[in-house]
């Protein structure tokens, strides 16, 4: 029997359609009996967090970054037409009609499907992020970590 395969993804994109093509290849790649880690590094961490406001002490430039930011996946903006926040409603729209999901269900489904996510913790430390102003059953590493399932990936994307 051979080893299982592996694929690694960086999401460091915070575009909404973007984070859905690494989801989307994600929960395809695990279809395919890969094992797969999603790292979420820089914009990609905001699929990661929650969408209440969680109170925490932050200083003046974390409560900056974390007021500019889009709270939670579903709040993303597109890469391309986003129209000041009316071309995601469209594609939502748009995906409802042709009954895809969204990209909280697909993360959802990741995580029913053992997907590794991982947020970036240097990038947490910079933007002032905190572990409970994410989602839960997550993981929290470095870049060593990842280049260490990277090194073992048959593929690594960077999304």
């Amino acid at each position: 029997m051979s080893a299982k395969k592996k694929t690694t993804i960086v999401l460091f994109s915070g575009d909404y359609d973007k984070a859905m093509a690494a989801y989307i290849i994600a929960n395809g790649a695990v279809a395919y009996d890969h094992e797969v880690t999603i790292f979420h590094t820089f914009w990609g961490l905001n699929a990661l967090r929650n969408d209440e406001n969680i109170a925490v002490e932050k200083g003046f430039l974390e409560k900056m970054f974390s007021k500019m930011m889009p709270r939670g996946a579903d709040k993303m903006g597109l890469s391309k037409m986003n129209f000041s926040g009316f071309g995601p409603k469209l594609i939502k729209n748009a995906m409802k009609k042709h009954n895809a999901l969204s990209l909280p269900q697909l993360i959802e489904m990741a995580q029913e499907q053992e997907v590794k996510l991982v947020a970036c913790t240097m990038t947490m430390d910079l933007l002032g992020l905190q572990q409970k102003e994410l989602l839960d059953n997550i993981e929290y590493a470095g870049v060593a970590a990842y280049l260490a399932d990277a090194e073992e990936g048959n593929v690594n994307l960077f999304i």
